[in-house]
């Protein structure tokens, strides 16, 4: 999923790439448009799920840093790259 984030792929939700708000203000604070987000498949689920991976940079291809959670934003963990 990093790859295809970095390589400026297409995702199959909408959603994905989209602006994310941190209204959690789990993650560090940063100015609206620095966090985007992207569903992770999970095997067997019809609908998008829980998993994401929540990236912040600009521009986006090229993230500074990259988190994921898998409980719909309640935690996150930092990606190591």
């Amino acid at each position: 999923m990093l790859a295809r984030i970095e390589n400026g792929d297409s995702f199959e939700h909408p959603k994905d790439g989209s602006v994310f708000g941190n209204r959690e203000r789990l993650l560090p604070k940063q100015t609206r448009g620095y966090y985007r987000e992207y569903t992770v498949p999970t095997p067997g689920l019809k609908h998008r799920g829980a998993k994401r991976i929540v990236c912040g940079g600009k521009p986006k291809r090229s993230p500074d840093v990259c988190y994921y959670t898998e409980d719909h934003y309640a935690s996150f963990r930092l990606i190591a790259q």
